[in-house]
């Protein structure tokens, strides 16, 4: 993960102007990305990329990810991928599977990808990987679209 701050705009000319000039804002007044260390990476058109490192603060009693961290991370990335198809939404539900430990210390980085687009609910899958591309946690949620964001 570079320490470079910018974040990568995959161009899509769906993705309306608004969620482009406001990525800065999610990335850096978001409290919950601020206080993990979660940094907002990549954005496309139903695609959200997190990345961060499994600090000490985020283990558990045996020195790995902390699932509701691994999770959390995932969901934003869920929610995230909403954000770039033009959408404001909250969770519904999430199933979470977690397929592997995750040490303390670790590069981490949790993918979200929109798999249904609707006008009320939207469907999403979102999975973190270690620094190897190694898959360790795999969820599916569903959220409700509050609003969309317009032009």
């Amino acid at each position: 993960m570079a320490e470079d701050s910018k974040v990568k705009i995959i161009e899509d000319p769906r993705i309306a102007r608004y969620v482009i000039e406001h990525i800065n804002e999610f990335n850096t007044a978001n409290p919950f990305l601020s206080t993990l260390g979660i940094r907002l990476t990549e954005i496309g058109w139903g695609y959200m990329r997190l990345d961060s490192v499994v600090t000490p603060g985020l283990t558990n009693l045996y020195h790995i990810a902390f699932g509701g961290f691994t999770s959390g991370m995932a969901d934003v990335a869920m929610g995230g991928a909403c954000f770039g198809c033009n959408k404001k939404v909250v969770t519904l539900d999430m199933t979470t599977n977690c397929m592997k430990a995750i040490p303390e210390g670790a590069r981490i980085y949790a993918v979200g990808k929109v798999i249904h687009n609707g006008s009320h609910t939207m469907v999403c899958t979102g999975d973190v990987y270690d620094e190897s591309g190694e898959s360790c946690l795999h969820t599916q949620g569903t959220f409700y679209v509050i609003n969309e964001f317009k032009d």
